[in-house]
């Protein structure tokens, strides 16, 4: 269904997620309600947990004779007439569970109680020096409200992932992009940083499923899952299946305390690293390879074939076309095929005689260029490499 788009309050409050749901939740099932932005008239019909903050259904009034359904910002809404005998506003029946938490805030404030009556609060333990004591429901409101603004933060991830995913947004933009833009103020790359997080919470499951998707919170008040896209893109450097190892390492590592992106950086480094390979057990001068996983200045060489020509302890030289390069056994992958491993060798001497010549022809540089990533010369590749030794007069059987 459609929806009035919204900037900012009409009257100027705070437009946060529980400015609306407090709002939302202030409406009653066909309360006459008027928008502040248009003047149009209309009857409140339930709560709208589709987007990443609360909006509410209106069927406004409308000269035909089927009125329109909008979904739009509640706090831009005011009461102009009130059905008293309705009970308070309920979440529709196919809302998730975690949504209902947020409606009813008591059902989270009633288990962080049954949970304070046998731990201590992790502020408290978390800092030696009181600046001022907290009453205990202050301390248990604070609690409550802490665990749901992490909380929060997740699930608004995962919506704006579904949005995505599910292309929600086809009704009134025609990218995501376009789309993200105008109703959250994201650009391209935040918003597209923001849906991989929600993808590390999801490889996170079922560490993540156990806090968020089951309002379970933690029995020592530890932070569960990241709360911070910072946290989630220094995870994502790692393989899916890897990410729940190292985010149960970066938990016993920072104990109560909230995680750092350093701490976190630092775990996914380790479990990075391989144990290192001896290059004299891995090839042998002569041998041919494809260049792969190289970083950096070295990148443009990736696809490249690569004779080896010296063993270090960890490394290796390789000659490319062009120049000579240092890489780690990981960087190379073995060519098998019989014909290429006999014929680049010979393939790089003729390569190396004709740009020693000097100063060549843009169109000779183009020439060699491409040859540095054929694993094997056509026929016609071969005469136009024999056509620029005449030219340049090289003889492809001299000594380089």
């Amino acid at each position: 269904m459609p929806k009035i788009k919204s900037k900012s309050c009409a009257d100027g409050s705070a437009d946060t997620y529980e400015a609306r749901l407090v709002a939302a939740q202030s409406l009653r099932k066909g309360d006459r309600v008027r928008h502040q932005r248009t003047g149009e008239q209309g009857s409140f019909q339930e709560i709208n947990l589709g987007f990443a903050l609360p909006e509410v259904w209106v069927h406004f009034d409308s000269d035909r004779e089927i009125s329109k359904t909008l979904s739009c910002n509640p706090l831009e809404l005011e009461i102009i007439g009130s059905k008293v005998e309705q009970q308070p506003t309920a979440l529709p029946d196919t809302c998730h569970k975690e949504a209902l938490a947020e409606v009813s805030p008591n059902v989270v404030l009633t288990r962080v109680e049954e949970a304070s009556a046998i731990i201590e609060s992790p502020c408290r333990r978390a800092h030696a020096d009181v600046l001022e004591e907290l009453s205990d429901s202050e301390e248990r409101e604070r609690y409550r409200l802490e665990f749901k603004v992490d909380r929060g933060i997740a699930q608004a991830w995962l919506a704006l992932k579904e949005l995505r995913d599910r292309r929600l947004y086809r009704s009134t933009h025609k990218t995501f992009e376009e789309y993200a833009k105008e109703r959250f103020g994201y650009n391209r790359a935040h918003a597209y940083r923001l849906i991989e997080a929600a993808q590390v919470l999801e490889n996170l499951s079922p560490i993540w499923r156990q806090d968020v998707l089951q309002d379970e919170m933690s029995p020592i008040g530890r932070q569960k899952f990241p709360n911070s896209e910072r946290l989630c893109r220094e995870l994502a450097k790692l393989p899916p299946n890897s990410q729940p190892i190292a985010w149960e390492k970066v938990l016993e590592t920072s104990s109560d305390k909230a995680p750092t992106a350093k701490l976190v950086r630092g775990i996914v480094e380790q479990l990075q690293e391989k144990p290192l390979l001896q290059a004299k057990d891995f090839c042998a001068c002569g041998d041919v390879f494809t260049l792969v996983k190289l970083e950096g200045s070295m990148r443009k060489y990736n696809g490249c074939w690569a004779i080896a020509s010296g063993i270090n302890d960890f490394t290796i030289t390789v000659e490319v076309h062009e120049t000579t390069l240092t890489v780690k056994p990981e960087n190379l992958q073995p060519i098998d095929e019989p014909d290429a491993r006999r014929q680049l060798p010979q393939t790089l001497k003729r390569i190396r005689r004709l740009r020693n010549v000097g100063l060549l022809d843009r169109g000779a540089y183009n020439v060699l260029e491409d040859l540095g990533w054929q694993t094997y010369l056509t026929d016609i590749e071969e005469k136009l490499l024999s056509c620029l030794e005449e030219h340049y007069k090289v003889n492809s059987e001299e000594t380089p």
